[in-house]
């Protein structure tokens, strides 16, 4: 029995996996895509008949170009099967967020930037002479304070020697502390206020 002409038939169903095309496709295999540059063809493209026929067969064509540079990649074995190593991107996607607004300037910043102050970053660590060691210039164990260090605090002129200097010390430092948190807070409400007044600028 000769199968021959059954063969060929079946055979005829499916298109090789050969594309020819002009231009080669440009490929980003990472991002499982090819740029295909070559021209239209404008008649089949404008025909009705012939379209939906063209844009079928463009699409398999690149799709077949896209599979066959898959498996040139190497593969790796996975408990999922066969996988193959993508290489590096190749093309810059744009951002899926604009990029963000700069933040408005502090009234320290502003006076900074006017004045021509540059902030220099402070080591954490700071060397005790009388210790003989560094030691953490702020925060905890900031100097190693040692409580010796002001166990005598001269009462100034014109002072009540009555009063408490230790008292005295800790209420002007409880005091400076609430004025930051105003000065915080009204950095905030300007800066909330200048975005607003952007937005309605807009």
């Amino acid at each position: 029995m000769d199968v021959t002409e059954i063969l060929e038939a079946h055979k005829a169903q499916f298109k090789p996996i050969t594309v020819e095309k002009l231009v080669p496709l440009d490929y980003d295999v990472n991002l499982l895509a090819g740029f295909d540059t070559n021209a239209f063809d404008e008649k089949r493209l404008t025909s009705k008949n012939k379209r939906e026929e063209y844009v079928k067969e463009l699409t398999r064509d690149n799709t077949q170009l896209l599979v066959n540079e898959i498996f040139k990649l190497p593969v790796q074995s996975a408990d999922t099967g066969v996988l193959a190593k993508l290489p590096e991107r190749t093309t810059v996607l744009p951002r899926e967020k604009p990029l963000p607004k700069d933040k408005p300037l502090t009234r320290w910043e502003k006076f900074a930037k006017a004045k021509g102050i540059q902030n220099r970053k402070r080591e954490r660590m700071v060397y005790d002479e009388e210790k003989g060691k560094y030691v953490p210039r702020w925060g905890y164990a900031g100097g190693e304070k040692d409580k010796l260090d002001d166990w005598l605090i001269e009462v100034p002129q014109n002072a009540d020697p009555m009063e408490d200097q230790y008292e005295k010390r800790k209420a002007e430092k409880a005091e400076r502390v609430q004025k930051n948190k105003k000065r915080q807070q009204r950095n905030v409400d300007e800066a909330l206020a200048s975005m607003v007044t952007g937005k309605h600028k807009k």
